[in-house]
């Protein structure tokens, strides 16, 4: 369930950064907070890049807690419908 914010303290940071360093993972992040959830594959088609490379972003993304994904069903199996895991990014530096 997606959370209003993420506060993140100094143990998360880098993990967080290194999600956030990448411009694809940018892209993705600002795709699926346009209120949009969307597929992998519908995420790869807007990016022009592969299922593959989208899928290998996501999952960065998911272990950095920033997107949450589940399956449902697809038209050829289920396919990964992902969503932001919250509205804002709070980071304290302490």
């Amino acid at each position: 369930m997606k959370s209003p914010e993420i506060e993140i303290t100094n143990g998360e940071v880098t993990k967080i950064f290194k999600a956030l360093a990448s411009a694809t993972r940018w892209k993705i992040l600002k795709l699926l907070t346009n209120g949009n959830n969307l597929d992998v594959s519908r995420i790869a088609e807007s990016l022009k890049q592969t299922e593959a490379n989208i899928s290998a972003q996501i999952k960065i993304l998911e272990k950095a807690g920033l997107v949450i994904s589940h399956y449902e069903p697809g038209e050829h199996g289920v396919r990964k419908v992902c969503e932001p895991a919250c509205e804002k990014l709070i980071i304290k530096i302490l």
